[in-house]
């Protein structure tokens, strides 16, 4: 539609003539971006300007007639996003009908006859009635009212009344900036602890988020300033891709949010031409990590203005009026410290020193300091690339770096946002803003392998070759930018990394090594019996040498507490301890005796003994903690979970049984092995009790006693209670993800994982009663499970199950494919 015909169509002011030409607007796939919000906030414009004109004629004037020539003392403003021009299908119209105060009547009813007709079209309005005193106290007051007003845009009626409303608002921006602008980085400092960082979030807010539309939005208010500016290079593009994706959001949702939903994210992406949810992602993310970089360069600048102007007239005193000189502190060779930022010195020379950028970002994380902006810019635009393999001073600043902690991460973001880090690193460019999909992980593939590094650096004393762990955290998610396991393309990408940056052949392979088994402790540990000696000997198989071990074990904690919250506990860390100590003593040349059948404690035997005389099910529980040393303490020591101790008579659906009544009472289960035991001499009647050992703990709140427990228990191998209808009951209250269809489960038989038994594990979505529906199906089988290891991390669960024939055999093989279909199919169902 081209303009001639967008006015012609809304000569008439009513709402059809727009409502038209808007829906032709925003349907037509000719137009999109800048040119389609353009075109809105232009077509916009003059429908306003047509209300505003014709009500301002009908308007009574003074003794009599109608207001045929106008309204002196008027305007219609748009302030905000209206203002600067950037309409999205949904957006909000900021307006602001200004007036001198001279005639309040006419004003109320000409506001009546404005935003009424934009009501019936269903549009949100944000709107305001103010003189110009009023509308500079206003923003006085309110500093959310003071930003919109910077974008201020004239619409209709007396435009030198919207003029000088524009010039004061910026010159009280101006004068007030000492004071505004610390309370603007308030204000975006508490939104960004509420909202999150966009280029983290999987569902982002892509406004209010850190790096979103408001931070944008903020720049712009610091340049009107005149106080500071913001580094221009690619911020306009960032706005504009964030601007994008919130049309297509807009035009996808049909409704007016800002939040991108995962349920819409495949929908959005085809809007925009992408190719899935995850390259709609990725550059949601790379916008926001401009604009987040962005706010920190600028807000630094700004803290520094202000603490010069507070300062100078005092230091010009003492100096007798002379412009001080700045100190420049050296940190390293051709780096300096000058204002709280690392520098280059001034005999620095980019682009004959290679090492430099990887020098000045060591002394910068060392030092606590931000890099200058100018000094990577020069370094990014002069120095020259690192020969291969690099120089030792190069490897040994690139350790420097990662081992610094915490101010790593900003040092390298700043190598980052100027592309120094993808120059060093090639491989880096695949996993840089990679999104991950599941919820225990906090951040973006690249931000992982930096965080991972940071906590590795707090683990370093524990190793011997800390700089090997240092790399190996950097490195050992670098695989996920390829198809295929990861774990194995990464490998590859570890050796040739570090041939690259220098490492000897025999480091480069335990480089690799770790990279390629760097889930192998936490799996094996959460998944596997400990007790079986094929498990701990596969394990060292794989890891080789005790020196290669003792790094693993640290690039496991690492590599868990850089994931999140719900990767690592006292309880993961207890499994893999446990069987690192026993790799250990493998590798030292101790052969794993085969494991016998422990005899039972004095309570199992109690256990056993009131089972068999009851009939019935009886249990204890009893909490779990982690042992901490003296010099370690402080407080209680941390809870490893509850272990359960049930004794049943031997009869069918115990498993199952004991698995729903848990679930019902939303217990978690993390290990499990179930045992016969025959009754100890000197009991009348020959029998077998089913001991069953677990360890759970609860959802939320505090643990069942022990008392409903059994009662339940009872009820459930009677048959008296309904477990699948309880379960069913919960799992239509799980909550689900509109639009979103878990992947199917998984379920497959792990060859030679044990000589004593078949293991079998089970990958599915996590839900109420999901052990319950697979012991059932065990059950049916007719096999019986010796020891079962559960995994859950986010909404995945990961189960094995070691179970055996009756006489207590490994399962044949076609045996167990068979039974591995079933399960498959039964969860499917």
């Amino acid at each position: 539609m081209s303009g001639t015909d967008v006015r012609q169509e809304t000569e008439d002011p009513g709402p059809g003539g727009y409502a038209a030409a808007r829906l032709r607007l925003l349907t037509e796939g000719t137009r999109s971006g800048p040119p389609r919000r353009a075109a809105l906030a232009g077509l916009t414009d003059d429908w306003l300007a047509g209300l505003f004109t014709a009500a301002v004629r009908r308007l009574p004037r003074p003794g009599g007639g109608r207001a045929e020539g106008g309204l002196d003392g008027v305007s219609l403003v748009a302030v905000g996003g209206y203002g600067r021009g950037e309409l999205s299908p949904r957006s909000d119209l900021d307006l602001v009908l200004l007036h001198d105060g001279s005639d309040p009547a006419a004003v109320a009813a000409l506001a009546d006859r404005l935003w009424y007709p934009v009501w019936d079209l269903g549009l949100a309005l944000d709107h305001s009635v103010r003189t110009p005193a009023e509308a500079r106290r206003t923003a006085g007051e309110d500093l959310k009212v003071h930003l919109g007003l910077l974008d201020a845009r004239h619409l209709a009626g007396d435009a030198g009344l919207t003029a000088a409303l524009r010039t004061t608002a910026l010159t009280d921006w101006r004068n007030q900036a000492p004071k505004r602008l610390p309370e603007l980085r308030e204000l975006c400092a508490e939104r960004a602890g509420r909202q999150g960082e966009l280029r983290y979030l999987l569902e982002p807010d892509l406004k209010e988020a850190r790096g979103g539309l408001r931070d944008a939005t903020a720049l712009r208010a610091v340049a009107a300033s005149w106080l500071a500016d913001a580094p221009r290079e690619g911020l306009a593009d960032a706005r504009r891709s964030l601007l994008d994706v919130r049309d297509a959001l807009h035009l996808a949702t049909g409704r007016a949010t800002d939040r991108l939903a995962l349920q819409e994210q495949d929908q959005v992406a085809g809007e925009l031409g992408l190719l899935d949810a995850d390259a709609l992602l990725r550059q949601v993310y790379e916008a926001a990590r401009v604009i987040a970089y962005a706010g920190d360069v600028t807000w630094r600048e700004v803290g520094r203005v202000l603490r010069s102007r507070a300062v100078r007239p005092r230091l010009r005193a003492l100096m007798g009026g002379g412009r001080p000189a700045a100190e420049r502190s050296p940190l390293a060779e051709g780096v300096v410290e000058q204002d709280g930022e690392v520098v280059l010195a001034r005999a620095a020379r980019p682009e004959r020193d290679p090492v430099l950028p990887l020098r000045a970002a060591a002394a910068a994380a060392q030092a606590g300091l931000p890099l200058s902006l100018h000094a990577v810019r020069r370094m990014a635009a002069t120095v020259r690339p690192l020969p291969a393999p690099w120089p030792a001073e190069a490897r040994e600043q690139l350790v420097t770096l990662l081992g610094s902690g915490r101010p790593t991460v900003d040092v390298w973001e700043a190598l980052e946002a100027e592309g120094l880090i993808t120059r060093l690193l090639p491989d880096w460019e695949r996993v840089r803003c990679r999104p991950q999909r599941n919820a225990v992980h906090l951040w973006t593939v690249d931000r992982h392998l930096i965080e991972t590094a940071v906590r590795a650096s707090e683990l370093a004393r524990r190793v011997s070759r800390p700089d090997l762990l240092l790399v190996a955290a950097l490195l050992h998610d670098i695989g996920k930018g390829w198809p295929g396991d990861h774990s194995l393309a990464g490998e590859i990408i570890a050796k040739d990394v570090a041939t690259r940056i220098g490492f000897d052949r025999a480091d480069v392979a335990v480089l690799s090594a770790l990279v390629r088994h760097h889930l192998l402790l936490i799996e094996t540990a959460t998944r596997r019996d400990l007790d079986d000696p094929a498990t701990v000997r596969a394990v060292a198989e794989a890891v080789g040498t005790p020196g290669t071990l003792e790094l693993l074990h640290a690039l496991t904690e690492a590599d868990a507490l850089a994931t999140g919250p719900a990767a690592w506990s006292a309880w993961r860390g207890s499994l893999v301890a446990d069987l690192v100590g026993r790799v250990r003593a493998v590798l030292a040349g101790d052969v794993p005796d085969e494991p016998e059948p422990a005899a039972p404690t004095a309570e199992q035997e109690r256990l056993a003994v009131e089972a068999h005389r009851t009939g019935g099910p009886v249990l204890a529980l009893r909490a779990q903690t982690e042992p901490v040393p003296d010099e370690e303490r402080s407080g209680d020591p941390e809870p490893l979970g509850v272990e359960l101790l049930i004794a049943v008579p031997d009869q069918p659906g115990v498993l199952p049984a004991v698995a729903g009544v848990l679930a019902v009472h939303r217990l978690t289960v993390r290990t499990a092995e179930l045992r016969a035991l025959r009754l100890p001499d000197g009991v009348d009647d020959e029998g077998t009790v089913l001991l069953l050992n677990w360890r759970v703990a609860a959802e939320y709140g505090s643990l069942p006693q022990a008392t409903r427990l059994r009662a339940d228990l009872v009820r459930a191998l009677d048959g008296s209670l309904d477990i699948a209808g309880r379960l069913a009951e919960r799992d239509a209250a799980y909550p689900r993800r509109r639009g979103w269809t878990a992947p199917p489960p998984r379920v497959t038989v792990a060859p030679a994982a044990s000589h004593h038994a078949t293991v079998i594990e089970v990958r599915a979505q996590d839900a109420p009663g999901l052990l319950h529906r697979i012991g059932t199906a065990l059950e049916k089988a007719g096999v019986r499970v010796r020891s079962m290891h559960v995994s859950t991390l986010g909404s995945n669960a990961v189960d094995a199950f070691y179970v055996t024939t009756g006489a207590q055999a490994p399962l044949p093989g076609p045996d167990a494919a068979s039974l591995a279909g079933v399960l498959e199919e039964t969860l499917r169902g």
